[in-house]
Parts: C-alpha cells; structure tokens; sequence
C-alpha cells in the first residue's frame, strides 16, 4: 500500500468509525441528558454517568462536537496546549448568534477562562500570585472565625429544629471571604449572590430563552456595579485587589478606559468563580460526610484527615461537571476525527467515576489520596483552588469540633443544570 493510500485508508477508517458513533443518536444521549438536567437527575447522576461511559471514550453529541466520558483522556486534551478555550472570536463565528453572541456569553469570553494566549497569558500575569501562601495565611483567621460564626447561627436554628444547611452557610462562607478580600460592602453580598446564580445559565450546555434573558440581565447589573466600584477606586485607590489591579494595568495598558474594562473583566470574575462552585463544595462535603456517619465520626478523631475528605469530595462531586474545548487544527482523539473549530465536551463528573483510573469510584473514600480534574489543567488551572480548599476545611473543622450528630431531615435540592452544580436546599437536623 502506498503512503497516499494508506492515508486515504485511514481517512474512511476515521470518517466511518464517527458515523457509526453517530448511529448512538438522539435515542440513547439525548434522554441522558435530559435526565441529568432535572433535579432528579442531579440527586444522583452517577447512572446516567455509568451509561454515557458504555458509549465508548469519545462519541459524536447529538447537538454537534463529541463527548469525551473517560479520565485518561479528559485529563489529556486539558494539558494539551493546542486545545482552546471558547473565546469570543469562536463564539461569534457560531450559528447559534442567540447563544453564544447574548451579552451574558460575551461578558463570559472576555474573563480569564475564556481567553488564549496571548490574552490569557498577559491578563493572568496582570494577576499576580494572588492566592499564595503568604495572602491564604492572612486570610485564614478571618475564614475560620466566620465558619464558627455561621456555624454557630445554623446550629441555634437546628436546635428548634431542621435548618437549611445551604441558605445559612453554604452560600453565606464563599460570598462573604471574596468580598472582604476584595473590599466589597458587606451589604451589597446578598445581591451579588442572587446575580451570581442567575448570571451562571449561560455557562450551561443548553440554556433556554428564559435563562439567557435572566442571564443577561445580571451580567448587565453585575456589570454596572463593577463599574461603579472601579470608579470609586480610581478615586480612592487602596490596598484591595481591585486597586491593585488597576495600578498593574495602568503599567500595561495606556488606555485607561481600555485599563478598566480589563480590570472589570476581572472584578466581575472573581466574583462568578468564587460563589457557585466553592459553595457546591462546601454543601456537597457536609451532604457526603452527614450520609456517612462512620467517616464524619473517623474525622472526628482524626481531623488530619479533612483534607483528603476535601479531595475526595472534589473528586465524587466535583462543582463543575462539564468542561468544554476547541480544537485548534484537525487532529485524533482516541482514533475519532475531531475537526479544527469543533468543540469537545469533557465529561469530568463522569471520568472522575471511571474505573480504569479509580479502584471502586463510586465508593467515597476520604483516605483515596488520588489526584482529580475539578481544578481543570493546564494553563487555565483554576486561579482559586487554594482559597476553596481553605474554605472547605476551615468549615469542616467547624462542623467537627462541636459535639452534635446530623442528619438529613429532608432530600435536598438542586438547580436544573448539567454542567455546574449546585444544591438549593438541604435541611440538616440534630440527632
């Protein structure tokens, strides 16, 4: 055989391997997911994470792009470079201008995640190491002393009966240690909570109409608010992030109006990355641990261990559950054809369940000591995972330390969504 016919050969081999993925269709991963975007489906999606893996490694979507399900290559197309992100130049050259060109997704391609070098690499330079051992360590005290406070409020309301764990902790700790480092009103918090949930819609795989509205009005909002307090700090610059920012960009950008937007992109980030997914994290460890009565007692005792309860919580139920890539030039995914533009949607929550990478995964095992995805990889590793780690296990050190058993009093309840968690309601009671 020639090399020009074995490459055509292996061409029909690629073309045809897809098309009878494809044959999968409508009828096995459309009700998948489906499923997975009901709250039912959200309690418990590790069946419907089980029958995406029998489809293989990685197989065409319905909607367009392929899904990947397994950890081995999850992993790999996060550390590969030549993968990109959706930014805004891929998100207006799509069809979809209702989706990807709303106001909402293009505030979104405009902060860090969302941007390729070169505008990653200057914008996450103009960073810093912002969560480093020395700013955690000055953070830390005040952290813990509002983990006992707001565990303090829950444990009076449990005391006259069921409280709910999420409205009084879970969605209070994150909100409340971004925006004291960041320099926020205090009483502005609840409304960058409220904006932060409706905001995340358009970061879903299939927002509806009334989603992206409700999206772009608090991307408007949120960015309206940002712009005031980037005006009020030009006017009185400190020692806030915010302040610093700005003074990095004047060094980097001589357009001011230029300068603040890129600061704004930033401000408005911080807040979205900060909110959702650390209070997943501190709501779903509580809800595994509480469900487990033998570890939440083994901690009890062994508190050097409540960071691998950290870990193995990010990996069982990870915040985000849904990673998505573009591929930058025609290359092979596992033997499947994946064409330059396309986009892959890493299915995380499910490779963070594959067997070929964790011994019996479905087990939750505080003593596993495996690395997982929930941070991402690569160049766009989440900038916070220190400081979620540090929320997580000052809450849990909390929780343990006070000599009360609970129990779930009522199922909890979750948001509709597929790729980023989040538990509405879970009410704990005192046994």
């Amino acid at each position: 055989m020639t090399g020009h016919e074995h490459i055509l050969t292996r061409e029909f081999y690629i073309v045809e391997s897809t098309l009878s993925l494809a044959n999968v269709g409508r009828q096995t991963i459309v009700p998948l997911f489906s499923r997975l975007r009901t709250g039912r489906g959200q309690a418990n999606p590790l069946a419907a994470y089980q029958e995406l893996r029998k489809l293989g490694e990685v197989f065409p979507a319905p909607w367009g792009g392929y899904l990947v399900t397994s950890h081995r290559l999850c992993h790999q197309v996060l550390r590969d470079r030549s993968w990109r992100v959706p930014d805004l130049h891929w998100r207006l050259s799509q069809d979809d201008s209702a989706r990807w060109s709303s106001p909402a997704s293009r505030q979104m391609a405009a902060s860090l995640p969302m941007l390729n070098p070169p505008d990653h690499t200057m914008t996450r330079k103009s960073l810093g190491n912002i969560f480093d051992r020395h700013s955690l360590a000055k953070l830390r005290p005040f952290i813990e002393e509002t983990a006992d406070r707001l565990t303090d409020r829950f444990f009076e309301e449990a005391r006259e009966g069921s409280a709910d764990f999420c409205s009084l902790v879970a969605d209070e700790l994150p909100v409340i240690t971004i925006g004291q480092w960041m320099g926020l009103p205090e009483a502005d918090y609840e409304l960058l909570r409220t904006l932060t949930h409706d905001q995340v819609h358009t970061q879903e795989l299939f927002p509806s109409r009334s989603q992206l509205a409700l999206s772009d009005s608090a991307t408007a909002q949120l960015r309206q608010y940002f712009t005031d307090v980037i005006r009020e700090r030009r006017n009185s610059p400190g020692e806030d992030p915010i302040s610093s920012w700005l003074r990095a960009w004047d060094g980097i950008e001589p357009d001011r109006s230029r300068a603040d937007a890129a600061v704004h992109s930033l401000a408005l980030f911080m807040i979205l990355a900060a909110l959702e997914t650390t209070s997943h994290v501190l709501s779903a460890s509580v809800r595994l641990l509480v469900d487990r009565p033998h570890e939440w007692e083994w901690l009890r005792r062994h508190p050097e261990d409540v960071a691998g309860a950290v870990e193995e919580t990010l990996r069982y139920d990870a915040p985000i559950h849904m990673i998505s890539r573009v591929a930058s030039m025609d290359c092979e995914v596992a033997g499947v054809l994946v064409r330059e533009g396309e986009m892959v949607q890493l299915m995380t929550g499910a490779a963070h369940h594959d067997p070929e990478q964790y011994a019996d995964p479905h087990v939750f095992d505080i003593r596993r000591a495996q690395a997982h995805l929930s941070f991402g990889g690569g160049i766009h590793y989440c900038l916070g995972n220190a400081l979620a780690r540090l929320e997580a296990t000052a809450l849990l050190n909390s929780l343990l330390k006070r000599d009360a058993r609970l129990s779930i009093s009522a199922p909890p309840r979750w948001e509709p969504r597929i790729a980023f968690r989040r538990m509405t309601s879970m009410q704990l009671a005192l046994d």
